[in-house]
């Protein structure tokens, strides 16, 4: 988790730690897209195509599954890092996920979620309030 200031242009400069490996993995060439927690996600180019293609590959027929085509494919924003490891969000994506100055990039494996900070502070409550009788059945026996 890194606080993060976005300027007033939209321009969001990725953590120097990361910069490296985004120009060696995918030359520095991102995908942003919205997230149905009103967050954004952002993918480095080559892990966002797979799931480009399973959302793609979906039957479109069903309303829900066109309805997450529509958000996430819909929305999804090809933007480059330029020479100071700076990424420019757009104003729909920023309006979409309530991003003020201050925002938190948060790892998520091969992505990223940009919070603002105010709803990730929100999150995070919500994520401590966890009581044992409201967890997911998938987490039956997963420690840490």
């Amino acid at each position: 988790v890194k606080q993060l200031i976005l300027d007033a242009k939209g321009r969001l400069a990725i953590p120097a730690r990361y910069r490296g490996g985004m120009m060696s993995f995918c030359e520095g060439l991102l995908v942003v897209t919205v997230d149905p927690s009103k967050c954004l996600l952002i993918y480095p180019q080559p892990a966002w195509e797979p799931i480009e293609q399973k959302l793609n590959n979906l039957s479109s027929f069903n309303p829900k599954i066109r309805s997450l085509q529509r958000l996430l494919v819909g929305n999804a924003s090809d933007v480059e890092m330029d020479t100071t490891g700076r990424i420019l969000v757009s104003l729909p994506l920023r309006q979409f996920a309530g991003l003020s100055k201050d925002v938190v990039l948060v790892g998520q494996g091969a992505k990223f979620e940009l919070w603002d900070e105010e709803q990730w502070n929100l999150q995070i409550e919500n994520a401590l309030s966890f009581k044992e009788d409201d967890m997911p059945i998938e987490l039956e026996g997963f420690s840490l």
